[in-house]
């Protein structure tokens, strides 16, 4: 299962708010976060691995960031 959250133009929490939603809905598979600011990127990677996902990924997307944590 993969799923990808937009969190681009919303401030904290709110990205953090739509992972961990989508974390409790998926509950392992892979999850795609697309954010704007390096604070959500990190809270976002922070709420991630609070909730045992591992953040594969982070690279630089436009003005943003897209974010790939992974729970198998």
């Amino acid at each position: 299962m993969s799923a990808v959250v937009d969190a681009r133009g919303l401030s904290c929490p709110q990205p953090v708010l739509m992972t961990l939603e989508e974390i409790k809905k998926l509950g392992k598979g892979e999850i795609e976060v697309l954010v704007d600011t390096d604070t959500s990127k990190e809270n976002v990677s922070r709420a991630a691995q609070s909730q045992k996902w591992l953040v594969q990924e982070i690279w630089k997307e436009g003005e943003g960031y897209r974010i790939k944590i992974k729970k198998d």
